[in-house]
């Protein structure tokens, strides 16, 4: 069975924010990383102003939701469309998840205020991706970049 992905969410994802083989020690570290891959490719707005806006968020509880995926996510109006960033982690990182697990699959979404809706159904749309167990094995083995960003798009 071929599974699609939501529209929503391959209009949210450029292959340069997406990569594969990183590795972190720590969570803020990989936040600082998501960040980062948020910016691209046209570094719109600073990392270190993506990294705080994400921050805040984790502060309230960890966007580790489990089964390896963590989803952190923000708002700030540096941004005038709403975007998302994948890093694949092998190893794994801590990300104080709700089942304890480490996280290998981080999927950052950030964009404006004025979205809240769009906002809510990319939280959704990336949710419903990644609870399909292949499609996580395939993004944790992916080769290269394009390996994983036509995973994330192509189906």
């Amino acid at each position: 069975m071929r599974y699609r992905v939501p529209v929503v969410l391959a209009g949210l994802i450029h292959e340069k924010r997406v990569r594969v083989g990183l590795t972190a020690s720590n969570k803020n570290a990989a936040l600082l990383t998501i960040a980062s891959l948020l910016t691209q490719p046209e570094g719109k707005a600073n990392a270190e102003s993506v990294y705080d806006v994400l921050l805040e968020r984790e502060r309230l509880a960890s966007t580790g939701v489990g089964s390896g995926v963590a989803i952190p996510h923000g708002r700030s109006d540096d941004f005038d469309e709403l975007r998302a960033a994948v890093g694949i982690y092998p190893a794994g990182v801590d990300f104080e998840a709700v089942d304890g697990l480490p996280v290998n699959i981080i999927v950052g979404i950030i964009g404006p205020r004025s979205m809240p809706q769009k906002h809510l159904a990319a939280l959704a749309g990336v949710s419903r991706v990644l609870r399909n167990e292949a499609k996580r094995v395939e993004l944790v083995g992916a080769i290269d970049d394009e390996h994983a960003y036509r995973a994330l798009v192509e189906r």
